[in-house]
């Protein structure tokens, strides 16, 4: 990582589309749209989340070309969420929506509205500190679930807002732009806002970076990018829509597919504090007490199910154990690079590990 750049390797916008089907990123994605489309003609309640501008070409058929705003060159699948880029070996953690007002200059006007109720959480206001320009993070909590909406590449940030300003649902909170660090910016006609929903791995950040890359900066802290793994905005939306009233952000955690499971031994760690409610059950480990936990990660690195086990339920004593990958989920998403084949046998990869390390710091 650079001096400048918050975002890991895997965030980068090296620009490259894929093929359209492969946009959806979840095999459930076929029954969810199947629900969707048989009550999308029915009046949808109050949601928990919002889209972040006036364009609502996602609920058109056909309009995802209208919506969604690929890099310099490619279609409209390369600003997607998921494995879109560099031949789908790099992962774009949200999704870029296509600016739809401009001024007489052609510079984008778009109102950025807040996708959730919540309270700031940080402002970027220098984008020389990051690919992403100027950028703002809010914090939500959804079904008792603390989770981040993150708004970039902003024209700019309402000047009144600050860290702990409460926020409510469709509030404007700033402009949609084009800013950016990066050496071939972004042109006005591709000017959009990129938007992530993620989860925080942890508030030791800091320490954890200044111990593994003593030599680098990081300007943004605890809201550096490496410190959120990302949810799909767009399969949120869809399964928002067609779950209305029934839906849970947990639910849709849960119903992503796994890429692997990890034995991780470890008792107590901020992830699982945090994210006390995606814990599941067990009988043993609340007997016999809690000696680490059973973690199935997807393929962004999100602990999409966490089960705590006791001691008699560890082969050995080693930190991590890596229990099962889902090949087939590897073949189709591989850009986290999280696991890898070492001959006939899955191993965890550096990357893999780092993440376990940034997990349970």
């Amino acid at each position: 990582m650079d001096a400048v750049d918050p975002r890991p390797h895997w965030k980068r916008s090296q620009h490259e589309s894929c093929p359209a089907f492969r946009l959806a990123g979840h095999a459930v994605l076929a029954r969810w749209l199947a629900v969707w489309l048989a009550a999308a003609a029915i009046p949808t309640p109050a949601q928990p989340f919002g889209l972040p501008t006036a364009n609502r070409a996602i609920w058109q058929d056909g309009g995802e070309n209208r919506f969604f705003v690929g890099p310099a060159g490619r279609t409209w699948e390369g600003g997607l969420f998921g494995c879109v880029r560099t031949s789908g070996q790099q992962l774009h953690e949200g999704i870029d929506i296509r600016c739809i007002q401009r001024d007489r200059q052609k510079e984008p006007v778009d109102p950025v509205l807040a996708a959730a109720a919540g309270t700031v959480a940080y402002v970027n206001r220098k984008s020389s500190l990051s690919n992403y320009g100027q950028y703002l993070i809010l914090k939500h909590r959804i079904d008792d679930i603390e989770v981040y909406t993150l708004y970039a590449h902003l024209r700019e940030i309402r000047s009144s807002l600050g860290p702990g300003d409460a926020i409510a649902q469709g509030e404007k909170i700033a402009v949609l732009g084009r800013t950016s660090n990066t050496s071939q910016g972004i042109s006005r006609d591709l000017a959009h806002l990129h938007f992530e929903i993620g989860l925080l791995v942890n508030d030791r950040f800091p320490a954890w970076y200044k111990a593994n890359y003593p030599t680098q900066r990081n300007d943004h802290g605890v809201w550096n990018g490496q410190n959120l793994l990302g949810l799909d905005p767009r399969l949120v939306f869809l399964f928002q829509r067609a779950r209305g009233k029934a839906f849970h952000l947990r639910d849709f955690i849960q119903d992503q597919t796994a890429l692997c499971r990890v034995l991780v031994r470890d008792p107590d760690f901020p992830f699982v504090r945090r994210y006390a409610p995606l814990i599941e059950p067990n009988q043993t480990a609340a007997r016999l007490g809690v000696a680490g936990y059973e973690i199935a990660l997807n393929y962004c690195g999100v602990p999409i199910r966490i089960i705590p086990r006791a001691a008699s339920e560890f082969a050995s004593s080693a930190k991590y154990r890596l229990l099962s990958v889902n090949a087939a989920e590897q073949s189709k998403n591989p850009c986290r690079r999280l696991v890898s084949r070492n001959g006939s046998r899955w191993v965890l990869t550096s990357a893999g590990t780092r993440l376990l390390d940034l997990l349970t710091y």
